[in-house]
């Protein structure tokens, strides 16, 4: 032989070149995030305790004077305010999951002339929800790690309960745990449905209407477990094995699809 057959790209390699611009939004969108977290703990936090310290007290009748703040200066709204944005990004995750990493190609054909390259339906599958789950783990789990750090550095001037979601979800490992059930909601509508908009649609509604439901589930874990941990960590136990039934039925209707 005077040459060799080139070998076809591998899956990551071109989730890679097909989606560049959503992960380079995905990065932009945690360092945004880390970015803003910082300036809390670093400047607005600090500015608001220097104000609160020096105006404790009227010098002319001992009564105690607040600082004014907006919506847009005062910390713990800012705080309260990234914290809804985190809980709910699993949503958004399943909607570019469903209509563009997974519905999309199945739509437009891409996906069957990768399999005629050697590569069959369940190693494409993979291969996407691989390349896709490692960047959102990490960044979920970045995005976790400097919020947890500031809300516990600051809780005092933070004045959110761990129990409401906007600080129980992005605290810990809960929130990439939820990034990775909007990945896997995502590619099991795009396999089923394999249209994209359709996909799009179906897997936003379906991950909001799960993590509607989940809020109420794991309230009544704080019964019998004691502690932020005990309960974040068993809810984020809970939200793996649904990512896991919602990618295993993916993967089983993908199968039944290719025969």
């Amino acid at each position: 032989m005077t040459a060799l057959s080139a070998a076809p790209p591998a899956p990551h390699r071109s989730l890679s070149r097909l989606h560049r611009a959503a992960l380079l939004v995905w990065a932009a969108f945690v360092l945004l995030v880390a970015g803003w977290l910082l300036w809390l703990h670093l400047s607005e936090v600090p500015a608001e305790r220097t104000c609160q310290s020096f105006f404790a007290y009227s010098p002319m009748g001992g009564h105690p004077r607040t600082c004014d703040y907006s919506a847009f200066t005062d910390a713990n709204n800012l705080f309260n305010v990234l914290g809804e944005v985190l809980s709910y990004s699993c949503v958004a995750v399943a909607a570019w999951a469903g209509g563009a990493l997974v519905g999309r190609e199945l739509e437009s054909g891409t996906a069957k002339l990768a399999w005629t390259q050697s590569v069959s339906p369940a190693r494409w599958l993979a291969g996407k929800l691989t390349a896709a789950a490692v960047p959102l783990a990490a960044g979920g789990g970045l995005a976790a790690l400097v919020f947890g750090w500031v809300w516990s550095s600051d809780r005092k001037w933070l004045v959110s309960n761990w129990t409401y979601d906007r600080v129980f979800i992005p605290r810990g490992p809960l929130l990439p745990a939820l990034l990775l059930l909007g990945l896997a909601v995502g590619a099991l509508a795009g396999i089923a449905l394999r249209r994209a908009l359709p996909a799009l649609g179906t897997a936003a509604a379906a991950t909001l209407l799960t993590r509607l439901y989940l809020r109420e589930a794991w309230k009544p874990l704080r019964g019998p477990l004691h502690g932020f941990w005990a309960v974040h960590l068993s809810a984020t136990a809970m939200v793996l094995a649904l990512a896991a039934a919602a990618a295993a039925g993916a993967f089983c209707i993908l199968r039944h699809q290719a025969r």
